[in-house]
């Protein structure tokens, strides 16, 4: 229910962070931005094949197959994580339209 109401209030241009694949492919074909936590950003052409690989690492653990977890998250996965946001912030605030308001506006 969590990842509905996340789809039904991101919007075009949003950014969402997730290591959830399903979520992030709903949300890229929304137009909504999706990063995740090691700092790689989704993309429609990089969903597909994570979606993929993760359906069959769940067929293997359903199969009885021990398949482990994703590694812990270390200093270069922290680092890509914040180059990606500050690259992605700093595309937005770039963008026409999005400059920050005055002191004092909402």
């Amino acid at each position: 229910m969590a990842d509905d109401e996340i789809v039904r209030r991101a919007a075009p241009g949003d950014l969402v962070i997730t290591a959830d694949i399903p979520l992030a492919a709903e949300l890229i074909a929304r137009g909504v931005q999706a990063l995740n936590p090691r700092g790689e950003l989704y993309t429609t052409e990089n969903v597909r094949g994570r979606l993929n690989i993760r359906d069959f690492m769940d067929t293997m653990r359903a199969s009885g197959i021990q398949t482990g977890g994703p590694a812990p998250i270390g200093q270069p996965e922290k680092q890509a994580f914040a180059n990606a946001l500050d690259r992605i912030l700093t595309r937005t605030l770039a963008s026409p339209g999005n400059a920050p308001g005055r002191p004092g506006d909402p």
